[in-house]
């Protein structure tokens, strides 16, 4: 396992850290050294070290077909629907005035029908009754129709509203009735677009909290969380599947909500006309139920297996991606393309099944409203002819059974809307309902920080049934400069971490200046410690960003004082842009060794009060591992340091060298001390200076 290293200050490099060390057993020099584990579980135990987020510490053809978790069940549609919708609960005097203007448009547009209805009773009227002898009266007709044998037209003319024998149409009262159905669709047009406005608020804030709450909740989340979690996965959980919410909500709610609205109006109107024939009409809702509820079912489980797949997609996409050198290094392209293809097999199926089902609901309640529309017209056509009904109101009739049936394909239609956001939904709760690391305590820190630092008693795991470190005591005074080596997995970088607070000791206690640093804010604790990593992280950004990135309110003149003496300046000028040039997110338009420069510049912008350096100069060629050397000096003058190195040229001048193997510091003492024993420390010096003057 490789140290890697980065420069990091305050708390934003806990949040894009990947892993840290591990280590077998660590103890104090008066502690036997346990046991050398077996190297596969060696192997086993040891984590990635912080450095930019790799996918969730696979190399880049690594990881199963799916990338990331895969859902074994289906989400809980219920309660995560429920608690979705609780989402928009702070925009509730929004959703009463939504609910209220949806409902003003729905009366608009379910009384229409009827009052159409009587349009077309005045016309049927008009002809009818203009083909009848004037002067009589409707009752007078009727009594002559029968007498003549013409019992089924009487029928007819007694159904008949408004009817006036000898008059033709009355234009006047059918220009009122169409003047104020044209009125109250242009109302309820305009309660439309005010409801479809205010649902848009509502929608985009509670999305926006909901982004919010993500976002502070990745800040409070452990390490060991990001450890397990793929960064393409995490990715997709904070924005496709955010996106997929917003875009369900934004189609799917207020047409569900003018549908049942519409349901009701249009049930109640149906009662109006004709209790008989609304009876028939509202027989098709447990079809439509029973056929909804068992389509549904099966639709949901392969929306969360295709949100899954997409999770999974996207952090393959981004791994290889990253380490596209690397995958072309090793010729495994073919591999990765292979795992890509199966991956995407998975989500083209997952999501054409989803989208299949969910799409089958629209068509099945359509056949049924046909089914019904047949009744109805049937039976409305009878009832006319018999006079039991007038025309007008089979024509409303009719029209509502249309109304009726079309929302409930409506509604069917967006349960695939609704179930995808769903189940997005239940994947975001997941991140939400992530265990948290231990809250911040209040404590404060002492106004002045000298650099003390202590371990005390110190016992730390990464799992409970496998100690790695126990009973660890290390003091660093203030102003010196410790040294820790070891081979590799030894535990070096455990140490820093847990100084860091990135992880939490299991016993014992951790004291900056006498103080528990548990008992203050990491923040607070962080403000004090600079941190520079092997691999370097830099940001999409101009040079003089990157480096001022240190410190929140570094001048510029303190700025190019750190990138002059770290060296930076020396390249930097011989850049078209200067300080203004624009580094890539890979960093990829300057070389390793002045990515590291400028980290390195970074630290000295921020001026700790305890430095920590992990193989800090580990890109950089001979000769300017040499200036940087004297920079660090002045660095880390006055200051603790800790000093990660594999070559021990680097720390000869450390006022104390801990040597550490298998999670134990076996020796400590300086240079030339540990050079005299001839132990660990001589052999780790004799195996790179071997034939070489001391």
């Amino acid at each position: 396992m490789s140290e890697t290293a980065n420069t990091a200050k305050t708390d934003k490099t806990a949040t894009t850290a990947d892993g840290a060390e591990t280590t077998p057993k660590e103890s104090t020099v008066s502690v036997p050294a346990v046991a050398e584990p077996a190297q596969e579980q060696r192997k086993a135990n040891e984590r990635p070290k912080f450095g930019p987020p790799r996918g969730g510490g696979r190399g880049p053809g690594g990881g199963g077909p799916m990338g990331g978790r895969v859902a074994e069940k289906a989400v809980s549609f219920g309660p995560s629907l429920k608690r979705l919708l609780g989402q928009l609960v702070p925009e509730k005097v929004l959703l009463v005035i939504v609910i209220a203007m949806g409902s003003i448009s729905v009366i608009f547009n379910v009384v229409n029908p009827k009052i159409m209805g009587r349009a077309t009773d005045a016309i049927f009227a008009g002809i009818v009754g203009k083909q009848l002898p004037a002067g009589m009266s409707t009752e007078q007709v009727i009594e002559m129709l029968r007498a003549q044998g013409q019992d089924q037209l009487a029928d007819m003319v007694s159904g008949m509203n408004g009817l006036v024998p000898g008059q033709g149409i009355d234009f006047h009262a059918l220009g009122v009735v169409l003047l104020t159905v044209i009125g109250l669709y242009v109302a309820s047009s305009i309660m439309g677009f005010f409801q479809s406005f205010l649902v848009n608020r509502v929608v985009q804030r509670s999305v926006f909290r909901m982004r919010e709450a993500v976002a502070d909740k990745i800040d409070r989340l452990p390490l060991s969380y990001f450890d397990k979690q793929p960064r393409g996965e995490l990715l997709s959980r904070v924005t496709n599947d955010i996106d997929n919410i917003q875009q369900s909500l934004q189609q799917s709610m207020s047409q569900l909500m003018n549908s049942v609205l519409m349901i009701i109006g249009v049930a109640v109107m149906m009662f109006t006309v004709s209790w008989s024939l609304a009876l028939i009409t509202l027989c098709i809702l447990p079809f439509a139920g029973v056929i909804s509820a068992l389509v549904g079912k099966r639709a949901q489980k392969r929306f969360v297996a295709m949100w899954a797949a997409t999770g999974g997609l996207n952090g393959q996409v981004e791994e290889a991606y990253t380490g596209h050198a690397l995958v072309k290094t090793f010729g495994r392209r073919q591999e990765v393309d292979a795992q890509f293809g199966d991956t995407n097999e998975d989500l083209y199926k997952a999501a054409f099944g989803a989208n299949f089902m969910s799409a089958m609901l629209m068509p099945i309640n359509f056949f049924i409203g046909n089914l019904n529309y047949v009744v109805i017209a049937v039976l409305g056509g009878l009832r006319v002819a018999s006079g039991t009904m007038a025309l007008g109101d089979v024509q409303a009739f009719i029209q509502y059974s249309r109304m009726f049936t079309q929302p409930i394909g409506q509604v069917a239609s967006m349960a695939n809307l609704l179930q995808s956001g769903v189940a997005s939904a239940e994947r975001v709760f997941e991140v939400l309902d992530a265990p948290e690391q231990r809250p911040d305590a209040t404590g404060p820190l002492p106004e002045t920080i000298t650099g003390h630092v202590e371990f005390v008693g110190v016992d730390f795991s990464y799992s409970s049934d496998q100690p790695l470190i126990e009973n660890l005591n290390i003091e660093a005074k203030p102003g010196q400069t410790v040294a820790i080596v070891g081979p590799t997995g030894a535990g070096k970088t455990t140490l820093v971490n847990l100084l860091m607070r990135f992880y939490e000791v299991d016993k014992g206690a951790i004291l900056l200046d006498g103080t528990d640093i548990t008992s203050v804010p990491r923040a607070e604790l962080r403000d004090q410690l600079g941190m520079v990593l092997q691999d370097t992280w830099l940001f999409g950004g101009s040079i003089y960003d990157n480096i001022a990135y240190g410190a929140v309110d570094a001048t510029r003149e303190q700025v190019m004082e750190a990138a002059q003496t770290t060296y930076v300046d020396r390249f930097v000028a011989h850049l078209p842009e200067g300080y203004d040039t624009v580094i890539d997110e890979e960093g990829s338009n300057i070389s390793a060794g002045e990515k590291q420069l400028l980290t390195i510049a970074r630290a000295f912008v921020s001026n700790p009060a305890v430095l920590i350096l992990d193989e800090a100069t580990s890109s950089v060629d001979t000769r300017t591992e040499v200036l940087v050397q004297h920079a660090m000096a002045k660095l880390r003058s006055g200051r603790t340091s800790f000093v990660i190195a594999h070559r021990l040229s680097t720390i000869r001048d450390a006022d104390v060298i801990l040597v550490m193997q298998h999670g134990s510091i076996v020796e400590q003492g300086t240079h030339d001390e540990l050079v005299a024993a001839h132990g660990a420390y001589w052999q780790l010096y004799n195996a790179q200076f071997a034939g070489m003057d001391d």
